[in-house]
């Protein structure tokens, strides 16, 4: 729907590939004024070239990275109207907890889980002077099921996510800023491919559990996070925002 984050600025974080690729575009493509932020200079600053936006270099999981990131953003743009906090990592050493080692269990808790944290810390205080703003974070229908197939630290992580934006999202609800999760289903981004690619077999026994029978576009997750961020979403807050073809809701598949 163009124009209908006309004059907005938004900062999607992990804004170099993926789901936060699609958000930032379609972000852009609604009126926001974008600020791609990704670990990744290439990436993300191909991107701000892209869509007539900025691009910031930043570790998410760096608390004084991220203090900076957004106080930057505010000085420079004035305002930030939306927060897609998107980062994260899934490793091929994050897997059952009886072989998943505590370094592995560590960093991906501090990528998925700390970053969130410190996004929100640093943006809320802008937008509390602001009296508006949505916060969207990136959290995964993992966090709503378990799976014999395990990734023990990213569910733990991503579980982490969905009860930390509860938590934000009543604490300043009065204050017109909206904090909503994101739950997306298994997406064909270029992390779950590779991941996949190395394990078929554990592809496929993931894909038969999705009623629509195929992963997500990064695009249809991307529509989520504009809906979210835009004023149609203006009575949704706490929210767990489920987009996964009908896993959470399956109990037989279809053949």
């Amino acid at each position: 729907m163009e124009g209908r984050l006309d004059g907005r600025v938004a900062v999607v974080t992990g804004a170099g590939s993926g789901i936060g690729l699609a958000s930032a575009r379609r972000l852009a493509s609604e009126g926001a004024r974008v600020v791609c932020v990704d670990v990744n200079p290439r990436g993300g600053k191909e991107l701000a070239d892209e869509l007539g936006g900025e691009f910031v270099a930043c570790d998410v999981a760096d608390e004084a990275q991220v203090r900076d990131l957004f106080d930057g953003v505010a000085e420079r743009h004035g305002r930030i109207d939306i927060a897609v906090n998107n980062a994260g990592i899934s490793p091929p050493d994050d897997d059952s907890i009886l072989v998943t080692g505590l370094e592995a269990w560590e960093r991906v808790l501090r990528v998925n889980t700390t970053s969130v944290y410190l996004c929100c810390k640093y943006v809320i205080p802008h937008m509390r002077r602001q009296g508006r703003g949505s916060i969207i974070n990136t959290a995964s229908f993992v966090a709503l099921m378990g799976a014999a197939t395990s990734q023990i630290a990213y569910t733990a992580s991503k579980g982490g996510v969905l009860a930390m934006t509860r938590e934000l999202g009543v604490q300043f609800a009065r204050e017109g800023i909206r904090v909503n999760a994101l739950c997306p289903g298994p997406v064909a981004t270029p992390l779950l491919l590779e991941l996949f690619a190395k394990d078929p077999e554990r592809a496929a026994r993931r894909l038969v559990h999705v009623p629509m029978g195929r992963f997500a576009e990064p695009g249809e997750i991307a529509a989520a996070v504009a809906f979210l961020a835009s004023d149609d979403a203006s009575f949704m807050t706490a929210a767990e925002f489920v987009v996964d073809g009908g896993i959470t809701g399956a109990y037989v598949t279809p053949r």
